[in-house]
């Protein structure tokens, strides 16, 4: 995610410090020879055999080893199942003995991040990497989904998120597809602030709440500033989906190498996964 997701942060600035559309061509020491070769062929060949040849279809960005829209989508489709596969098994194992809860989501989370930091920064695209991410995230979603669940009054809680991600992914797609939500370089650099501190500001709540300096929801509690908090939180998770289709939207368009379809399905999972949380927190929170 550009800006809040360090994935599509990364890979942005790789596009425009690379030019990808190129990123197979031979050295300009070699073109000519290459050229020489291929004059030579063509003596070689038979008219008809030519003719065959210009008939034939011309490569597309499969056959030329780039990112294609199909192939981000595929992977993003491949790591949401592993994600709700590993959540259904957890919300499974932690029904059958709730001791598991605490443990799993808490463990889940810390090493949810850690994978996360790791992906985002690592030099090359490791897909193991990504694809225990999705493992691990689904285990600390199913945990944390069904300790929040097991609570009475925020029973229902769990549903009405999963259904408000999921219209929520829709509506923002729709904006961004019909040219109603635009992203812009300024946006770009409001929404890095914006979500750089407001990350900062998670990290040093729940560092808080481990030390038992703060209980509950955190910051605010589940007063008006607590509810203002979420709201903002979800706002900006919602907001990084559209930077999110846009990034994917520009390197199809800039040719870039086919490994980094796994690095942007990656980063929208994480969008979601956050846009997830933050409706659990703020609807939680209405319930008080």
């Amino acid at each position: 995610m550009a800006g809040g997701n360090p994935v599509f942060d990364r890979l942005n600035k790789q596009i425009e410090k690379e030019r990808y559309a190129g990123f197979n061509a031979p050295p300009p020491h070699q073109r000519g020879q290459a050229a020489s070769a291929g004059y030579a062929a063509q003596q070689t060949l038979s008219a008809e055999q030519l003719n065959e040849m210009y008939a034939r279809q011309s490569a597309g960005p499969v056959d030329t080893g780039r990112v294609t829209l199909d192939d981000v989508v595929m992977k993003s489709l491949g790591l949401f199942v592993l994600l709700v596969a590993a959540g259904g098994v957890t919300w499974f194992m932690v029904d059958q003995t709730p001791s598991l809860a605490s443990p799993l989501w808490l463990g889940g989370m810390i090493l949810g991040l850690v994978l996360g930091l790791a992906i985002a920064f690592m030099k090359r695209v490791v897909v193991p990497l990504i694809v225990l991410y999705a493992v691990v995230e689904g285990v600390f979603l199913g945990a944390f989904s069904y300790a929040i669940n097991s609570v009475e009054k925020y029973q229902g809680v769990v549903l009405m998120a999963v259904l408000a991600t999921v219209c929520t992914f829709a509506a923002m797609y729709a904006g961004y597809a019909t040219g109603i939500i635009k992203v812009t370089s300024r946006a770009r650099r409001m929404f890095m602030i914006a979500a750089g501190g407001y990350m900062i500001f998670l990290l040093l709540q729940f560092v808080l709440q481990m030390f038992g300096v703060l209980g509950g929801w955190g910051f605010g509690g589940s007063g008006g500033l607590g509810i203002i908090l979420s709201l903002l939180g979800t706002g900006l998770a919602a907001y990084s989906l559209a930077i999110d289709f846009d990034s994917i939207d520009q390197a199809v368009r800039s040719g870039a190498p086919s490994k980094y379809s796994w690095l942007l399905a990656h980063g929208l999972i994480v969008s979601v996964v956050w846009l997830y949380i933050e409706f659990v927190r703020l609807f939680a929170r209405l319930r008080e």
